[in-house]
């Protein structure tokens, strides 16, 4: 019998980017996302989306220096952790 580990990666950042997390941040965040197999969810406050979708990541309203939570799951959940983690901390 063969047994499975999901891999799991969850970081609390600090939204840098001085637009926060709309517009061309947002877009550039779900395609970043969508090149892992990983699940991505977003958490800020009590809301939590589907870090693969657009409207979902607009609809949270991360502003600069608001708090998020980043979960990764699957195979290649540190790779997509590492490249959303540049995302959120670039201050441009």
């Amino acid at each position: 019998m063969r047994s499975f580990i999901m891999v799991v990666v969850r970081k609390q950042l600090i939204v840098k980017n001085k637009q926060g997390l709309h517009a061309r941040p947002a877009a550039l965040f779900v395609q970043v996302a969508n090149k892992f197999d990983a699940r991505i969810t977003v958490k800020r406050g009590k809301e939590e989306i589907n870090g693969k979708s657009i409207m979902g990541i607009l609809m949270l309203g991360a502003e600069k220096d608001s708090q998020i939570v980043i979960e990764a799951e699957g195979d290649d959940a540190h790779m997509a952790m590492s490249e959303l983690e540049k995302i959120i901390s670039n201050e441009e």
